[in-house]
């Protein structure tokens, strides 16, 4: 049985309250961009006129905001172990303003290191790595979690301030 998203029909699409109701079921649920919302409408069928309207009234009344979604999304990613290349590029995805996304990752600039650190010693231990093998493998893993090769460095050398 395949979970099918019905689509609304003509007179639904075009109706606000319906728009409004199925914004306000997602933002329920989390905090999402704009951008990431107007997708979600648009994908299931809701006039765009409809959906920019419903959008710039949640915007008016503070129920979406960009820059709550990205202090969030930042703090949750940073919880999860990513680093700053990766939270840029995802928040990208979402249509999220490349300044909001700046400044989020800004206020996280000093602990970018501390936090590869860690998530190499989650993984691996505290002991360093002894050969270059073992250190490459070490710094591929950080370098998923999209850390920079200066933190990589760092937390491969053991060179974190705390």
């Amino acid at each position: 049985m395949s979970l099918k998203k019905r689509k609304p029909d003509a007179e639904a699409a075009r109706d606000p309250k319906r728009v409004r109701a199925k914004a306000l079921g997602f933002l329920a649920r989390r905090e999402h961009s704009a951008g990431e919302l107007r997708r979600k409408l648009l994908e299931r069928g809701y006039e765009s006129t409809a959906v920019e309207a419903v959008l710039d009234v949640l915007a008016d009344k503070k129920l979406l905001s960009d820059e709550r979604f990205v202090e969030e999304f930042v703090a949750a990613r940073v919880r999860r172990g990513s680093g700053p290349m990766k939270i840029r590029e995802e928040l990208r995805g979402r249509g999220v303003a490349a300044g909001l996304v700046d400044r989020a990752i800004a206020a996280h600039r000093g602990a970018w290191g501390r936090m590869a650190e860690t998530a190499r010693r989650k993984r691996f231990g505290a002991t360093l790595p002894q050969d270059m093998q073992e250190r490459a493998r070490q710094a591929r893993f950080l370098q998923q979690r999209g850390f920079s090769m200066e933190d990589i460095r760092a937390a491969l050398k053991g060179d974190i301030e705390e």
